[in-house]
């Protein structure tokens, strides 16, 4: 590393996904949420753990740091909360105490914790606004000089929504929509009535969509009126999150929609039937009641989908419009809505779309230090990101030091070759494989280091992986990890190599009619998949195991889900691994070279 290189440390923390990222002479060297080292979902605190980890990765200190970045504004947010509460007095009292309490106890000293934690001097901290963050994690990791810019979230400082261009170095803000008008607060509202968590249950809506029909798309628009430009308003009195630290949706919203769903409840339809691992199946007018109830809420799931797209177009057209670039640049939470993503493809007139993996708030660290070290500057961007691959990995004397000294067996496969045909044959006899290979993924998708892998063919791999490896809903698909050459083949995604987000698992696409029949495992019930292009540059390993997969079965693809538990962060340590393997009804766990049976687990004794 040359001393005179720019090293900038980029972070998020206080709301959700906490993140580190170390940009060099503005090159990402390392980036981490602070979940997967902490092991607490969606950790939101001061992400020590990540600075340690991107830190040591450099090969640095603390104070060889020339600039460190916060992706926000606290004393803008605090101006928002201020007129927010005086705008909707008397009725958020409560709310207001609760945000200004956390404001002034935590979020308006940043300045002074960074400084304090890492031990440096406050002249060297920086502010980068939220969207703004969101804004150059985008555009300065694509490929383009010149691109259209969209971000969409729930809220930062004020902004909800960005339209803007990227021109070399040169960021212009075209349009902003404000506070309390958000389309990912709509979402979120939803995702919440349909008995899910904000902030982690947006998947699982997505996911239940398919299995409805948009029959309330009119009730859902009634929630918010739209403009000739494309930029919206809500209807207030359908919602509380504006005034409510609590509650997402008003009564109003109930009076129109109805009863939310129970979190307990089971989810499916006539069409799903009745899995076999729900117990006894009820009968007669009972089953019909349960199945009417829970295909309402389908319905309701998929027309609020049906919406956003709607919303989400109708902004991107007007975009294009005004750039007249066929480049088009995405961020902020709802570019982690694949469904949405392919539309925009499919009924726009941009013909490239561009989205980094962590799209929601935890790349806020990522922009920020870009936006410092590029913005107005003259120096040519010196990388595209091509990959995901930017954590913390292990080398197999580590490995090995974890299994000696928690008394496991293994067997050492030192010649790749023998590993990945051992592996392909394992996957294509049926057995479901911890896959743990290189650096972790930055970003909430796994995509082939920290994997769980299966078989595609067998139709009844999606209930297996479902219920005895990853203890979650049934319903919620799979995606498959495809080589990027071959995607065509498979996916009605022409010019597969060519599209950044599939390589992210940000593309929801047809899987082409007549091969649904020999992938059921990865086949949604709305004949759509979400695939990963593998290349074999970005990902030697994972390819010649998905290519050997292929040379055996003639299908050049794998089911490929994230390598944790139901409410887990991600694997990160090989002892993370270990556990969850333990805990699973995995057969086969591969860390690097060394193969480990669930005969050879059955003595690991895990806390």
């Amino acid at each position: 590393m040359n001393p005179e290189d720019m090293k900038l440390l980029g972070l998020s923390f206080y709301y959700h996904d906490s993140a580190a990222c170390l940009l060099v002479d503005g090159v990402p060297i390392a980036m981490s949420e602070e979940e997967r080292f902490s092991r607490k979902k969606h950790d939101d605190d001061f992400p020590q753990l990540a600075i340690d980890f991107v830190l040591k990765e450099g090969g640095i200190k603390a104070t060889d740091l020339d600039g460190v970045i916060f992706y926000e504004k606290p004393f803008i947010k605090l101006d928002r909360i201020i007129r927010s509460a005086v705008a909707t007095f008397p009725f958020a009292p409560l709310s207001f105490a609760s945000s200004i309490k956390t404001l002034f106890v935590k979020k308006l000293w940043i300045r002074h914790l960074i400084s304090q934690r890492l031990k440096i001097s406050q002249d060297k901290i920086f502010f980068s606004e939220h969207h703004f963050s969101h804004i150059a994690s985008t555009y300065f990791c694509s490929p383009w000089e010149k691109a259209a810019i969209l971000t969409i979230d729930g809220v930062g400082e004020w902004t909800t929504t960005s339209l803007a261009v990227g021109d070399k170095n040169k960021i212009t803000v075209i349009n902003e929509i404000h506070y309390p008008h958000s389309l990912g607060l709509l979402y979120s509202a939803f995702t919440a009535f349909l008995g899910f968590e904000v902030n982690e249950g947006e998947y699982k809506v997505m996911g239940m969509a398919p299995y409805g029909t948009p029959r309330y798309t009119e009730k859902v628009e009634r929630l918010i009126k739209t403009f000739s430009d494309g930029s919206f308003a809500m209807n207030l009195e359908y919602f509380a999150y504006h005034r409510s630290n609590k509650k997402s949706y008003s009564k109003k919203f109930v009076q129109l929609f109805g009863k939310p769903r129970d979190p307990k409840s089971r989810f499916f339809t006539r069409t799903t039937g009745w899995p076999s691992y729900f117990g006894e199946k009820p009968t007669g007018e009972s089953f019909d009641k349960l199945a009417t109830e829970q295909e309402y809420y389908a319905d309701v799931a998929a027309s609020v989908q049906a919406v956003l797209e709607k919303l989400v177009i109708g902004l991107v057209n007007n975009l294009y419009k005004i750039t007249q670039t066929e480049n088009l640049c995405l961020a902020g939470g709802v570019a982690l809505n694949s469904v949405s993503n392919w539309k925009i493809l499919q009924h726009t007139q941009f013909k490239r779309i561009f989205i980094q993996p962590a799209a929601g708030d935890a790349g806020g660290a990522l922009g920020a230090a870009l936006a410092y070290e590029l913005i107005g500057s003259d120096k040519q961007r010196p990388f595209v990101m091509k990959h995901a691959y930017y954590g913390k990995s292990y080398t197999n004397d580590e490995v090995k030091s974890v299994l000696d000294d928690l008394k496991i067996s293994y067997e050492y496969v030192p010649e790749e070759n023998v590993l990945i045909n051992r592996v392909a044959q394992a996957l294509s006899d049926g057995k479901v494989i911890g896959w743990y290979q290189g650096r972790f993924e930055w970003g909430p998708r796994a995509l082939g280091n920290r994997s769980i892998l299966a078989d595609p063919r067998r139709v009844e791999m999606k209930d297996i992986v479902n219920t005895k490896i990853k203890f979650r809903e049934p319903y919620r698909p799979f995606a498959p990890s495809v080589l990027a050459e071959r995607a065509g083949e498979f996916f009605e995604l022409p010019d597969a190599t060519e599209h950044y987000p599939a390589r992210y698992m940000l593309f929801v696409v047809p899987v082409r009619e007549e091969k649904r029949s020999l992938v059921p495992a990865i086949t949604h019930v709305d004949g759509s998949a979400r695939p990963q292009t593998v290349f074999r540059e970005e990902s030697p390993r994972y390819y010649r195991l998905i290519e050997r997969f292929g040379e055996l079965t003639g299908v050049p693809l794998i089911l490929d889900t994230s390598f944790n538990l139901k409410g887990e962060p991600i694997v990160t340590s090989p002892k993370n691994a270990l556990k969850t393997f333990a805990k699973s009804g995995m057969d086969l766990l591969v860390l690097e070279n060394y193969l480990i049976t669930r005969q050879d687990i059955t003595q690991f004794k895990y806390e």
